[in-house]
């Protein structure tokens, strides 16, 4: 097990940020021999990737899927340790109490028939689907990573997807993954995620999603942790701590954003995007008991997408079930305000009644803003200033694998710079 730092001491590499990408950074550095500190501002690890215990519940923080395609994941995870419970491939869709299933046929033959029969979209539009899946498993991630970039509507606009399949199934199911409901996300990470939901599943590990972070964790052996603690300042050779500590650092990598703790970065503030979370429990039977994500797609819904966490759960047999709900639409509406119209439109449009709120999840940094998105980067490309190398899915795309990516990058960057003797 890794140990907490109980006092000051003189290590001499640092890492901010316990989630993902430092995660996997330490890792790296461990693998060469380094025996790093995270400075970490929280009480655990994990970063945006965390899970709450609510009254027996698991709630995640936000409704959050690891895809197993990931390379990235497949390196640094043990997926049976995990035990990963994946999710039907497609959605099903409601709008006015109406429900209606699109899915992927090839590799769930359960949704064939309702997904040939679903009004949404044409035949024409299910045959590209399959066609651009076919396409996009035969190119290459940095083929992807290179491809001009316009916009995810645009892509599909000149895919020649009719404008119902746009707004009846792609705008509500990437809405969900974007944080965004205009489809202006790079048509490089729409490519990118539906070649991983093409080559693997959606998954969740039974524990929740920070079972993740914990795995990583636990993997680590000769790493420091000093949680709660938080960085003020970080130079080429010395970690500032909040209360004033001092600690001298033959090289740092920030796993977090940077805009407050490098002096020249003061003016570089990352832009997010957010989401409410917010979870119900609920009496009698779920309206659909496979484990499948729910859309809606009406037009001026703020319920994006809803998750049976008891759908795939089994330890909850016997409970009342336990339901995710997700909005990324903004609002000014009161908590008070948002959970009523929830239930409203749960009601209205699902036919889900008899709900009691749990929790809400208001997440305003879910998945960083990015332009010019990339696959990977090289390790010297993490390297800010001597001695500062920069981590987070925030140097690639907004995804678990970038983040481990990037966290490995910056740690490979650092431990170049040191055994070169670069740093004086």
């Amino acid at each position: 097990m890794a140990r907490t730092m109980e006092s000051t001491n003189d290590k001499r590499i640092f890492i901010v940020g316990a989630g993902v990408s430092g995660l996997v950074a330490a890792r790296v550095l461990e693998n060469h021999g380094y025996s790093p500190t995270i400075f970490e501002a929280g009480d655990r690890v994990g970063g945006r990737v965390k899970t709450d215990i609510v009254e027996g519940y698991q709630l995640d923080h936000g409704f959050q899927v690891m895809l197993d395609a990931y390379p990235m994941a497949q390196e640094y995870l043990n997926y049976d340790k995990l035990d990963l419970q994946k999710l039907i491939p497609g959605a099903i869709l409601f709008n006015n109490g109406k429900r209606r299933a699109l899915g992927d046929p090839t590799r769930e033959l359960s949704m064939a028939v309702p997904t040939m029969l679903s009004s949404i979209g044409s035949f024409s539009d299910k045959l590209k689907v399959l066609k651009l899946n076919f396409k996009l498993r035969k190119k290459s991630l940095d083929a992807i990573f290179t491809s001009e970039e316009k916009t995810t509507l645009q892509y599909l606009q000149d895919y020649g997807f009719s404008q119902g399949m746009i707004n009846g199934f792609f705008k509500p199911f990437f809405t969900g993954i974007y944080l965004e409901d205009q489809l202006q996300t790079s048509s490089r990470m729409f490519e990118f995620v539906f070649k991983m939901f093409g080559e693997g599943s959606a998954v969740i590990p039974r524990a929740g999603i920070e079972a993740i972070p914990l795995q990583l964790q636990e993997r680590l052996t000769q790493t420091n942790f000093s949680f709660n603690t938080r960085v003020k300042q970080v130079t080429q050779n010395t970690v500032i701590l909040e209360d004033g500590t001092e600690h001298h650092s033959l090289g740092t990598i920030i796993a977090t954003e940077a805009g407050d703790l490098v002096s020249n970065l003061s003016q570089q503030q990352l832009s997010w995007k957010s989401v409410d979370n917010l979870y119900f429990e609920f009496k009698g039977s779920a309206v659909y008991h496979k484990p499948i994500i729910g859309l809606f797609n009406a037009e001026n819904t703020l319920v994006n997408n809803i998750h049976y966490v008891t759908n795939i759960a089994n330890e909850y047999e016997g409970r009342n079930g336990l339901l995710s709900v997700s909005v990324v639409k903004e609002h000014q509406l009161s908590e008070e305000d948002l959970i009523k119209h929830v239930q409203n439109e749960l009601k209205q449009h699902a036919k889900i009644t008899n709900t009691r709120f749990l929790k809400r999840y208001t997440i305003k940094k879910a998945l960083p803003n990015l332009d010019n998105l990339r696959y990977e980067m090289a390790p010297t490309e993490t390297q800010l200033t001597t001695g500062i190398f920069l981590a987070g899915d925030q140097q690639l795309n907004g995804s678990l694998n970038a983040a481990m990516m990037a966290g490995e990058r910056a740690a490979l960057g650092l431990i170049q710079t040191l055994e070169g003797g670069v740093i004086s």
